[in-house]
């Protein structure tokens, strides 16, 4: 938890996603101050005619480097979620070569009582967690 879903286009390398991953994470843990284990990533890949990421009309440039993240996540500060969305654009640019303009990012919230990490039950409520 934070569980991070990523939409892409197809043809990135397994090296490629997992550094994409890997930055991801680093930033979450560091936006978030979650537990570096607290690690839950899904990629889809998808053909150019099965994904249409336009810019709202904001002129934003998109290119087949485009990733959408969503993150659904237990509630966050505006703080925490501006300095999320302004460290994964520098950190995508700067080690995955992905411009800024290819990112596009959107948060689900969600309460403790929406997980259940395994065993059939709810940790954060259990206290487990």
């Amino acid at each position: 938890m934070p569980l991070l879903r990523f939409e892409l286009y197809e043809g990135r390398s397994d090296q490629e996603l997992k550094t994409l991953l890997d930055t991801a994470h680093r930033v979450m843990v560091e936006s978030f101050k979650v537990p570096e284990r607290d690690r839950y990533q899904i990629v889809n890949e998808h053909r150019p005619s099965r994904m249409i990421a336009e810019d709202t009309g904001l002129n934003i440039p998109r290119s087949n480097n485009f990733v959408m993240i969503q993150i659904t996540t237990r509630p966050r500060t505006r703080q925490m979620k501006e300095t999320f969305y302004r460290r994964m654009v520098e950190e995508l640019e700067k080690h995955c070569g992905v411009a800024p303009s290819d990112v596009m990012m959107s948060f689900v919230t969600n309460t403790d009582e929406d997980w259940s990490f395994g065993l059939g039950r709810a940790q954060f409520l259990t206290k487990e967690l």
